[in-house]
């Protein structure tokens, strides 16, 4: 091909345009004064501090609600395991009023004595059938003597008993024996510093 042919082959490529000023420049001077600045609107401000603020109440008082509940119930819970305690003394207190065992020892103590036979009234002629022995006979019958049987209720009753005894004269004026040292109720003793 012939330079001309090809000249004519290739195409002239676009050249690219200069931009066209859109604004004037300005002259530069100097300023006397500063520009007024706006000044931001007070209520914005004060919205967003009460806003602010009453999130912030509204956490510690629900903290304060949280941690009292939490107190509340571990006061509830030290109750009711007071309680539960005190059911089950009185529940063992009750079983050893009530075994037989002490009954018998009361009674004993009282004067009562175990029945012999059976006696019975005729209403008809009034006579009495049986061995008609009465309460006259000392009982054979002893709660406390070597064949009775050991009873833990028992000793805890009379533990109670006597310490619900006035104290003995052998006894300090506050209850306390003699031959113990003193209790210590205020923690450990330790001298007096200034």
């Amino acid at each position: 091909m012939s330079r001309a042919a090809t000249a004519a082959a290739v195409r002239p490529q676009p050249q690219p345009q200069k931009p066209a000023e859109s604004r004037p420049s300005r002259p530069l001077r100097s300023v006397t004064a500063p520009a007024t600045r706006r000044r931001p609107k007070l209520a914005y401000a004060l919205i967003a501090l009460s806003g602010a603020a009453a999130i912030g109440i509204a956490q510690i008082g629900l903290s304060l609600a949280i941690t009292h509940d939490s107190f509340v119930l571990a006061d509830l819970n030290s109750q009711q395991r007071e309680l539960n305690l005190q059911t089950s003394a009185l529940e063992d207190e009750l079983a050893g009023i009530s075994s037989p065992q002490l009954l018998a020892t009361k009674a004993s103590e009282l004067g009562m004595v175990v029945a012999g036979s059976a006696s019975y009234l005729r209403l008809s002629d009034s006579v009495v059938l049986g061995a008609n022995t009465g309460a006259a006979s000392r009982s054979t019958v002893d709660p406390t003597g070597a064949g009775a049987v050991h009873n833990a209720l028992l000793e805890a009753q009379a533990a109670r008993e006597a310490a619900e005894a006035p104290p003995a004269a052998d006894t300090a004026p506050g209850g306390a024996d003699p031959n113990l040292p003193p209790p210590i109720t205020d923690g450990l003793p330790s001298p007096t510093t200034r």
